[in-house]
């Protein structure tokens, strides 16, 4: 089992605790706000639960994206994955090794 599959797991039963709701009437397409009922500040509370179980930041300007539980383990999912790897550069060209200098003979 990956990391990333056992983050939608963890958000569900987050999300039940914090409501007080049996974790199998939480579906991803629930929204938090119409569907789960969560005003602003429940949103902001849940969400700094799920930073603390998942060691991450979520900052405020990407607070408005996540309007479902899908979005939710999404943007997780991503803030967890490891970064991709940089294209290989190109090695840099062989340099002809620097012949010693020849001693002058006086």
């Amino acid at each position: 089992m990956n990391a990333s599959s056992a983050i939608a797991p963890r958000i569900h039963q987050a999300l039940a605790d914090y409501l007080k709701r049996d974790v199998h009437t939480i579906t991803p397409s629930h929204a938090l706000r119409d569907d789960l009922g969560l005003d602003s500040m429940a949103t902001i509370e849940l969400l700094f639960r799920i930073e603390e179980a998942f060691d991450i930041q979520i900052p405020d300007g990407d607070l408005q994206k996540l309007v479902t539980v899908a979005d939710v383990t999404a943007y997780v999912e991503r803030r967890l994955s490891p970064a991709p790897a940089e294209a290989p550069r190109k090695p840099a060209p062989a340099r002809a090794a620097a012949k010693p200098a020849k001693k002058k003979k006086s």
